[in-house]
């Protein structure tokens, strides 16, 4: 007869979880930035993208670690605003190459003023359509973790 898993079980399953997608982004997002800097500078040193894209992911690695292993009930924020908060840098060089901004729509241009180029992933999918299953997965056990802790408390 199998157990019902306990409230640390569903941390521990919350915390694989989280180290399974930071190590996933660790390798997707600088690929992704890489590409699309490329995308909207063909002409681009691909070294100052690199340079960009290297110092962007030491500054942004262990931010993501901390949001993505933060207790639930720290607010901590999401990796997807934590990445879209990191796209700074290569913002600047893509100005500082001529890359033209591109067509947002009314939202974006008001919920991210400074995201010209439109460099923000709205989704995980949008980074890498591998990134969506584990991405759904860390907010659904972060979430349950946190409900499981509010029914206990309140038994």
């Amino acid at each position: 007869m199998n157990a019902e898993p306990t409230l640390a079980d569903d941390e521990a399953r919350l915390a694989d979880i989280a180290a399974e997608l930071d190590a996933a982004l660790r390798v997707h997002v600088p690929r992704w930035l890489a590409g699309q800097a490329l995308a909207l500078a063909p002409a681009i040193d691909p070294a100052v993208v690199d340079d960009a894209v290297t110092t962007t992911m030491r500054e942004l690695t262990p931010r993501l670690t901390r949001v993505l292993t933060a207790d639930v009930d720290a607010g901590a924020g999401s990796p997807l605003a934590t990445i879209r908060e990191a796209t700074g840098r290569l913002s600047a060089v893509l100005v500082e190459s001529g890359a033209r901004p591109v067509q947002r729509d009314a939202f974006d241009e008001q919920a991210f003023p400074d995201d010209v180029f439109a460099l923000g992933p709205a989704s995980f999918a949008d980074i890498d359509e591998t990134l969506q299953e584990p991405g759904l997965m860390w907010g659904a056990a972060r979430a349950h973790v946190h409900l499981r802790r509010r029914r206990e408390a309140t038994g």
